[in-house]
């Protein structure tokens, strides 16, 4: 058995096959168990000859089936892996407690939650569901399935907890983007007593921060990960790299990305999309023509990072160039992303006729997504035509997106068709549409704190409605006047500016400025993209106030600083 324990390839795990076989040691249940176990479960595993020799034992027991079923879960065929599973049932060999962890892995990579389920059941019957090892297997299978209550039933039933059943439970919330929960979790792992966050619950804490815009957190875990482990691997150095692009950080981020002592393809993806979305194009295409001269291959994601950086900086020959390279250079097809990328920014360059020749040209058919963004496209340049077109085909492909109802409905207002518009409208309770309610989220002392328009659902809400009033007072001086274009009521202005006054945005800035030094910058992260009044609005407090502000859109990012955005207008 040393022999076996020294094989460092397929080839020597052969030789000393053949030697068991002339000694008469195969049919040795422990000689063989650990031949099965050296070809399934090594580095350099080959699964197919660990079946051959499986196939081989007559009476396999359950260490041989565990063997099976891990090897096959380790190769990423999890099919395989169950079936074995209903072969070792059928063989009246009992499974144990290293038999359900592997199986409910599998079932989580599946998504099947009817028979996690069933086995939930049997392990029930066998008592092992007090196993930690299985409650833990458990956890991670419902939240992988999206059975969040049940993940939350197994944990709260938990007499121990280990590390790893917490680090479960925040991945099953985080799968679900359940950011908040993730939060939650996290602040009650750490009031426990000789409790220490492990690597992978730290990873997905940075998932949450990087979806809520919680910079300081973010920023908290990075030092937490510094002090705690001996140095950081490519995976947690890519992820505090997305988390701080996305809290809006982009020069931690970059500086961090400049520190890393290997870059892979993924690392430069993510960079490369960051300083897309903070419009940051032409800083991509160096990275990018870096990436290349260090000999690593971009891939389908890298260049829709590249054409993205393109799209918001409206680098339209850039754009085209890179998008001719991808193809004929690098070999890659375009996707309907990669079309969409080129559509969007022919779109905000106002080329309609070259964008709906493209969509005629493309070997696939336009999704809703390439048609919604010639849609905004045409919002942005007030062409009426172009957006009628769009609409007609996301109609026709039964878009269930209320957005495309009222984008066109303002497009009507701004053209005072006031009867159209409103017809526009009722197409969304007609067909039972949700419209996605705007929020936004602003991180004050570690703390992220909702917002919606007209919230008075805050403790202090009357001190940031006064500190509203207040505003407006000064943003009136400095001759700043509301944009009603995008409210689509057929009202009066006055009325208009009404609807315009607390715009969830307004209020997060509004609590920020009362809570916040005024060298603190100002991070706002919101659902739906940035309307133009709270665009200008906000230019005019960074004056005011003296303050740099970062907000985050659905688009992109946007620094307002001395009155201007980063954007400069164009988003």
């Amino acid at each position: 058995m040393s022999s076996l324990k020294s094989c460092k390839s397929m080839r020597e795990v052969k030789q000393v096959h053949a030697q068991m076989l002339k000694l008469g040691l195969f049919w040795n249940p422990y000689c063989v168990s650990n031949l099965i176990a050296t070809c399934a479960l090594s580095n350099w595993r080959n699964m197919d000859y660990a079946s051959s020799v499986f196939g081989l034992i007559d009476d396999p027991g359950s260490f041989e089936f565990n063997t099976m079923i891990r090897g096959h879960v380790k190769e990423g065929d999890f099919e395989t892996a169950l079936q074995l599973f209903v072969e070792m049932l059928k063989s009246e060999v009992l499974p144990d407690n290293f038999t359900y962890p592997i199986v409910l892995k599998a079932c989580a990579a599946l998504c099947l939650l009817d028979l996690g389920m069933q086995i939930h059941g049997q392990l029930l019957k066998l008592a092992f569901h007090d196993d930690l090892y299985v409650q833990n297997s458990l956890i991670n299978m419902y939240g992988k399935c999206g059975n969040i209550s049940s993940s939350c039933a197994v944990f709260e039933e938990m007499e121990q907890r280990s590390v790893a059943s917490w680090s479960a439970l925040i991945a099953a919330h985080a799968n679900l983007c359940m950011w908040w929960g993730c939060l939650e979790i996290f602040r009650n792992l750490m009031s426990e007593e000789d409790r220490r966050a492990e690597e992978s619950i730290l990873v997905s804490l940075l998932t949450a921060c990087t979806h809520l815009g919680a910079l300081d957190l973010g920023s908290s875990i990075h030092g937490y990960l510094m002090r705690n482990l001996s140095g950081l691997n490519v995976i947690v150095e890519t992820s505090l790299i997305d988390m701080y692009i996305k809290c809006g950080s982009i020069k931690k981020g970059l500086a961090l990305f400049n520190r890393m002592s290997m870059k892979n393809q993924h690392s430069y993806a993510v960079i490369i999309a960051g300083l897309a979305i903070h419009g940051h194009g032409h800083e991509a295409l160096r990275l990018f023509s870096e990436m290349l001269e260090q000999g690593i291959e971009p891939d389908d994601v890298v260049y829709v990072g590249v054409l993205s950086a393109c799209r918001h900086a409206g680098l339209v020959q850039e754009g085209l160039e890179l998008f001719n390279k991808m193809k004929l250079k690098h070999q890659i097809q375009p996707t309907i992303q990669h079309y969409g990328c080129i559509i969007d920014l022919l779109g905000r360059a106002s080329m309609f006729d070259e964008a709906l020749d493209l969509i005629q040209r493309m070997p696939m058919t336009p999704n809703d997504v390439v048609w919604r963004s010639l849609l905004s496209a045409a919002r942005d340049h007030h062409n009426l035509k172009v957006g009628e077109k769009a609409l007609r085909n996301l109609v026709q492909l039964d878009s269930k997106n209320a957005g495309d109802y009222l984008m066109i409905a303002n497009m009507y207002a701004q053209a005072q068709r006031w009867t159209d518009s409103a017809f526009a409208r009722t197409m969304i309770p007609q067909k039972a549409l949700d419209q996605v309610a705007g929020a936004c989220f602003v991180e004050v002392k570690r703390k992220v704190y909702r917002f919606v328009s007209q919230d008075k659902s805050h403790s202090n809400w009357e001190d940031i409605y006064e500190m509203i009033h207040q505003m407006e007072w000064q943003l009136k001086f400095e001759g700043y006047i509301p944009d009603v274009s995008e409210v689509l009521h057929d009202v009066d202005v006055e009325e208009k500016r009404q609807n315009l006054r607390h715009h969830s945005q307004k209020l997060a800035l509004a609590f920020a400025i009362i809570h916040t030094s005024q060298d603190t910058t100002i991070r706002i992260v919101r659902n739906i993209r940035m309307c133009r009044d709270c665009h200008i609005y906000t230019k005019f407090i960074s004056v005011i106030y003296n303050r740099e502000i970062i907000v985050r859109d659905r688009n992109r990012f946007h620094h307002f600083k001395d009155g201007a955005c980063s954007c400069r207008d164009y988003w």
